[in-house]
């Protein structure tokens, strides 16, 4: 069962606009990932349904989110079914993403009261995605759909859309106010934020310091002053 109730956790991913992402298959590299992003500021963070037995990390690492880090928000991604889905849920995801919509999901989502963040590349699928309770849309492809000209253009007719594109969203300062200027509500960021090469190297701090970075351009980018 999930922790925190669904506007909550929309709430905290609209505050923030970052919602980190990653997949580890061993659990004792996955916490210290969740750790560096918790230290740099990071609350919402994704577990990618990736690997074989993704699941069973996931739930070995909600059990301990859930007692050494009760602030931190866990979801998963890369879910593209129903019953997938519904396993997540089973252990506790917070939020499920996808990346494509699918309607089973959004409906077992709605049904729990989890918010569902589906993958969408174009006008239809993203007002198909409203018709089904979605609240942020997870733009995906980011970069290769149109990247920040394309969320300009379909907020001129859909400007109560709020969306979150995941790839293409670097760790720079330009590429980060280039997205929120915009008009995202937040940005998905994987590889670029959690690199293969600071993993393998056990670099967490350097993780934690390059979230820290990132939300401190998105805050910038909003006109907020840094804290």
């Amino acid at each position: 069962m999930a922790q925190y109730r669904r506007l909550e956790v929309y709430n905290v991913m609209l505050d923030l606009g970052l919602i980190p992402l990653f997949y580890h298959g061993d659990f004792e590299v996955s916490k210290q990932v969740v750790m560096a992003l918790h230290t740099g500021g990071g609350r919402v963070i994704e577990f990618t349904n990736r690997g074989d037995f993704a699941v069973h990390v996931f739930t070995e690492l909600n059990r301990y989110v859930s007692k050494a880090l009760p602030e931190v928000i866990l979801g998963v991604g890369s879910v593209l079914d129903a019953p997938t889905a519904a396993m997540y849920i089973a252990a506790g995801a917070n939020f499920v993403v996808g990346p494509m919509l699918n309607p089973e999901v959004a409906r077992i989502c709605n049904r729990r009261m989890i918010p569902y963040l589906p993958g969408c590349g174009t006008v239809s699928e993203i007002s198909n995605a409203h018709e089904l309770g979605v609240e942020i849309i997870k733009l995906f492809p980011g970069e290769s759909v149109g990247g920040p000209g394309f969320v300009k253009a379909i907020l001129g007719p859909l400007p109560w859309a709020r969306v979150m594109p995941t790839g293409g969203v670097d760790a720079t300062e330009e590429s980060i106010k280039g997205w929120f200027k915009a008009g995202v509500c937040a940005v998905g960021m994987g590889s670029n934020l959690v690199t293969r090469d600071y993993v393998a190297a056990g670099n967490y701090a350097a993780i934690a310091d390059r979230t820290a970075q990132v939300l401190s351009w998105i805050r910038q980018a909003r006109g907020k002053k840094s804290t």
